[in-house]
């Protein structure tokens, strides 16, 4: 029957298995439930299931000792000690477990019952059956070696994979030492010492001990000290804080409390000292207990009081903290105060006035406000001197927390009536977190720069919040913030009128430029609106002197890597369309003046640097210099050609007639009179200047529109581009409008 049951269980096995991995390729289908296998595949599950499976693993070890604990007493030259000690029996029947060596056992029980013990060598064996867990209490004793001051023994300790000693030795000051082994806790009470220490197994452990016998206390020595209080004085809009650092030297005595008298009407707000332990306020006094007096000479304690005071102009009166206990006192006063104060003092002969300057620097450190007025002085029998003033406060007066010295906006403007606009602002922010720009109704902030780097602007119920570098921060002038927002607005028709708005910014600008370009498709006139059309401008500074078209020129602000110039003929008029060319470290960087002989090039390297300004029918102008990438105004002057001179003049950079939106071919003529010639050159550049051709600044947004910005535009390509200036916009909107007619 036994045959049979196998052969019905390797077959279950086999169809199980054949079922399970889907390997087993049947030969020939047959009836529902069944399963072929070849031959190989059937004698191979004969043989795994003819195996019969192996005895299990014996236990390592037949037994081992977990944990032991000792609690060891020291008294009458003898130590006894009770060991805990618990372990598990592995294997099955009775088992051998050693629990000590060199050791002499007063005892041995195990669950209130004897524990037999075999000794075999130097070691005591328990007989213990399993497998069980056992816990085995083990009494041990020996004598002391004594020697002056000085008391041992050798404690055995059980192997076990823990062991922790609690040793009660007399004495209030015993100190302890086990080897191996380290000490945890020491405590003391009722004449003894109670040591917690944790041992090494298995080991013989050195325990040794000495006491120290408590002699009479000597007498405390009269403490002598010196003291120096460093005062700073806040006048506050409605309240006066004083903030006293007493420095206390130790001559003689170890005195554990130092008492400071603070002056009339104070309260005290807080006392701070590395060396004190604890504070208490009785009346106008404190006392200030200290720790380890012995081990310092020297305590500093910072004390903060507060009273209020009358707001506006009044007569302030007030003393300083002092040490009574000191034997000569010096002390500082400096005094500060919010907001614009005015303060004069009465002459007292017990204040010397000393400069701000030579305040001392622990003082200065914990100041807020700048240094208004110091004095010094010595504590004399009549005892410390108070401070009588006059406080008078102004009116506190508005300050800009940032300003943008120029702002440059550029204006795409397409067929569909679109508006894709670049603001760029050089900024200068002394406390200002962020800057407010309300865009107009409908449009779309695209991307933020701040100081080269993008930025995230949040959004507010009134308006976008774009973040500010942090005051203090890099860099230490101007910076440029720039943003461009899409607009989007009524699609052109044949002829009407458009309407272009600049949004509002709380940081008031000096200058606003703005550029606005218009597809060739369309003419555009009859501007108007709150800007001033950028021609104007131009013809005015044609009449006013080079003087005042420096002060002008001034207000262009360079950044970083930048350098800024005018090219002026020899009788101070602009020369527009002259190309700059700077030359540094192997780079070339290319600028034309514009209608009002104005430059900018940027992303300079710093090194030598050869700047050369160059326009047909006038003499070449070259400037070197040492450039350390800071920003740099180079100017040029450039000489009419001499007569003898052929003059070729060929045209820089394509002319856009604003009519036909036509480019201009490139001429050449050869003077026989250079005056005649030089005069025509001249009124070919005004002639391309008034052309009104796109500046770099409408080239670069057409790049960043087609591939850098997140947003899909039917970029103009061909245009002409229309400029206008306003001169110092305050937290309002600039609004050009025009007329315009398909050509």
């Amino acid at each position: 029957m036994d045959r049979t049951l196998r052969s019905v269980t390797t077959f279950a096995v086999a169809l199980i298995v054949a079922l399970a991995s889907g390997t087993t390729q049947a030969q020939e289908r047959g009836p529902a439930g069944t399963v072929t296998l070849s031959r190989p595949d059937y004698d191979r599950l004969l043989d795994l299931a003819s195996r019969r499976p192996g005895p299990p693993d014996r236990a390592p070890v037949p037994a081992a000792l977990t944990r032991a604990d000792i609690r060891a007493r020291i008294a009458n030259g003898a130590v006894r000690a009770t060991m805990t000690v618990d372990g598990e029996v592995f294997q099955t029947g009775a088992v051998k477990v050693p629990l000590i060596t060199n050791a002499t056992l007063l005892d041995a029980r195990m669950a209130d019952r004897p524990l037999p013990l075999v000794a075999e060598g130097n070691s005591h064996v328990a007989v213990v059956s399993g497998p069980a867990t056992f816990s085995a209490t083990l009494e041990w004793g020996s004598a002391i070696t004594s020697t002056p001051g000085r008391g041992s023994f050798v404690l055995p300790v059980p192997p076990s994979g823990s062991a922790t000693a609690t040793f009660d030795v007399p004495g209030d000051q015993s100190d302890l030492r086990v080897l191996p082994g380290l000490v945890l806790r020491r405590t003391s009470a009722a004449g003894r010492t109670i040591v917690e220490a944790t041992l090494v197994p298995g080991s013989s452990t050195q325990v040794w001990w000495s006491s120290r016998e408590t002699g009479p206390a000597a007498a405390p020595r009269d403490a002598r000290l010196l003291s120096d209080v460093k005062s700073l004085v806040t006048i506050g809009d409605a309240d006066l804080r004083l903030v006293s650092l007493v420095d206390v030297t130790i001559v003689q005595g170890e005195p554990t409390e130092i008492e400071v008298r603070i002056p009339a009407g104070y309260e005290l707000a807080g006392v701070t000292g590395g060396s004190l332990d604890r504070h208490e306020q009785q009346g106008d006094r404190v006392v200030l207990t200290v720790s380890a007096a012995a081990a310092r000479r020297r305590h500093q304690f910072l004390l903060s009081l507060e009273r209020p005071s009358a707001g506006g102009s009044f007569k302030l009166e007030t003393a300083f903290p002092t040490v009574p206990a000191a034997q000569r006192e010096t002390g500082e006063i400096a005094i500060e105060g919010v907001g614009t104060l005015e303060i004069q003092s009465p002459e007292n002969p017990a204040l010397r006035r000393m400069d701000v300057r030579e305040v001392d620097q622990a003082l200065t450190s914990v100041a807020r406000q700048s240094l208004l007025s110091a004095y010094r002085y010595q504590r004399s029998a009549a005892g410390v001197p108070s401070l009588a003033l006059d406080v008078t406060r102004f009116p506190d007066a508005a300050v800009l927390a940032a300003i943008a010295e120029r702002a440059v906006a550029t204006t795409l403007v397409t067929t569909e009536g679109r508006m894709l606009t670049e603001v760029s602002l050089w900024l200068r922010n002394r406390a200002q977190p962020f800057m407010k720009v309300s865009l107009p109704a409908g449009a779309t902030m695209l991307s933020v720069d701040v100081a080269g780097s993008p930025a995230k602007p949040a959004e507010g119920s009134d308006g976008m919040r774009v973040p500010l570098l942090r005051p203090g921060f890099r860099p230490e002038g101007p910076y440029s913030v720039s943003f461009v927002y899409l607009h989007a607005g009524p699609a052109f028709a044949k002829k009407g009128d458009m309407q272009l708005t600049l949004p509002r910014m709380d940081v008031p600008v000096s200058v606003v430029e703005w550029e606005v370009f218009v597809p060739d498709r369309y003419r555009a006139d009859r501007f108007a609106g709150t800007a001033i059309a950028a021609d104007l401008i131009d013809k005015l500074a044609l009449t006013v002197s080079s003087d005042v078209m420096d002060a002008i020129n001034a207000s262009a602000v360079a950044v970083n890597g930048q350098i800024v110039g005018r090219v002026v003929d020899e009788h101070g008029g602009v020369v527009p369309g002259a190309t700059i060319v700077a030359e540094v470290s192997g780079q070339r960087q290319t600028a034309v003046s514009g209608a009002d002989g104005r430059y900018t090039i940027s992303n300079l390297p710093s090194g030598p640097m050869s700047v050369t300004s160059q326009l047909p029918g006038f003499k070449t102008a070259q400037r070197s210099l040492v450039y350390d990438s800071r920003p740099r105004q180079v100017d040029f002057q450039m000489a009419v050609g001499g007569v003898s001179e052929s003059v070729t003049v060929t045209a820089e950079a394509p002319l856009v007639n604003t009519m036909t939106a036509e480019r201009s071919e490139t001429f050449a003529f050869t003077a026989p009179n250079a005056g005649v010639n030089n005069m025509r050159a001249r009124d070919e550049a005004q002639r391309r200047a008034q052309a009104q051709e796109p500046s770099m600044n409408v080239q670069s947004l057409q790049r960043r529109a087609s591939g850098v910005l997140p947003v899909r535009i039917d970029v103009p390509r061909a245009g002409s581009s229309h400029r206008f200036v306003k001169p110092l916009v305050i937290d309002e909107e600039t609004v050009v409008s025009f007329r315009y007619k398909r050509r």
